[in-house]
């Protein structure tokens, strides 16, 4: 069985996260990561704080396995927040869009385990400073919102710049994608768009039916001339805001009020028109729903093997 430190920091048996995807994260699904091993997270980003606070609460009524909550701290209610999961007893935050360093001290007198999404080797030395637990080196490939960096380069230099463990997100869909990521150091790996597909998940009927039908060439990346890049499924949407983004004829302003909402508009909704589908690029790979656990496994399971075999198909290889 693979093991980290991250799996002894936090009581988990898989070193395995399931990213803290806006207004799809909830409860229900982080329990089901959390119960087959990995943790589960839940998403910040709800109608109000206290729905934050009632999926936290359905979280601890549906696993006594750890879970936590990722923070977008750009999110008008960021402080909020920050000041719920240590009223709620919280034991691990996530971290993205912006820095923890306003609320570093009082989570780290709360007993909370930081660790924020980076996308550079700069940013990942700076949590450090601030006292982050872990950090999670997060490549273009991933969806939603990202850097410019890719898994593969990303996560070597930040592996070789800091001392606290490394997971790695981006790319990973199986045992294949995490074993590469151990390779290159990383002590975990935070998944995002194959739990898109887990029966636990509650986006839209729609959204799981566009993944399952996307492709190697599926999804674009927006918002680069606002920037705020995004990764998401083709779709009438994407191609228009994409189109209008390098005309620059149309306005900044109006670029922000067509993209408004429109992340709810897919998940809630499932507007394929309309709406915006996040998705990483692993997102060709899919071919079904299945329930979080199995893919838990899957990817733990798949990785165990081909790191155990790898040694012995190299040298066989050389041999040859």
């Amino acid at each position: 069985m693979i093991k980290s430190r991250i799996c002894e920091m936090l009581g988990i048996r898989y070193p395995i996260f399931q990213g803290g995807m806006a207004w799809i994260a909830d409860a229900r699904l982080a329990a089901a990561v959390s119960e087959a091993g990995g943790l589960g997270l839940i998403s910040s980003i709800s109608t109000s704080v206290e729905a934050v606070r009632e999926e936290i609460r359905k979280g601890r009524a549906l696993t006594d396995k750890p879970f936590g909550v990722n923070i977008m701290l750009q999110a008008p209610n960021a402080a909020e927040i920050a000041a719920l999961v240590i009223e709620e007893g919280i034991k691990v935050v996530t971290t993205g869009a912006g820095s923890p360093a306003t609320y570093m001290k009082a989570w780290k007198e709360a007993g909370i385990i930081v660790i924020p999404v980076i996308a550079s080797v700069a940013y990942a030395v700076k949590m450090v400073e601030l006292g982050a637990d872990a950090v999670i080196a997060e490549g273009a490939e991933s969806g939603g919102h990202i850097g410019d960096l890719h898994t593969m380069a990303l996560v070597p230099q930040v592996v070789d710049a800091v001392d606290i463990p490394v997971l790695a997100a981006g790319g990973i869909y199986d045992g294949r994608g995490a074993a590469a990521a151990f390779m290159l150091g990383a002590e975990g790996v935070q998944m995002g768009t194959r739990f898109l597909s887990a029966d636990e998940c509650a986006v839209h009927e729609n959204y799981k039916e566009r993944l399952i039908k996307a492709t190697d060439i599926g999804t674009i990346v927006t918002g680069k001339s606002l920037g705020d890049a995004v990764r998401c499924l083709k779709n009438p949407f994407s191609r228009k805001f994409s189109k209008m983004e390098m005309d620059p004829q149309v306005p900044r302003e109006e670029l922000q009020r067509i993209g408004a909402g429109t992340l709810k508009k897919a998940v809630v909704d499932g507007n394929f028109a309309e709406g915006s589908f996040l998705a990483g690029e692993v997102a060709g790979m899919i071919c079904r729903t299945e329930p979080a656990a199995a893919i838990v496994e899957d990817v733990m399971s798949g990785a165990e093997q081909l790191l155990s075999q790898a040694s012995q198909t190299f040298l066989k290889t050389c041999q040859s």
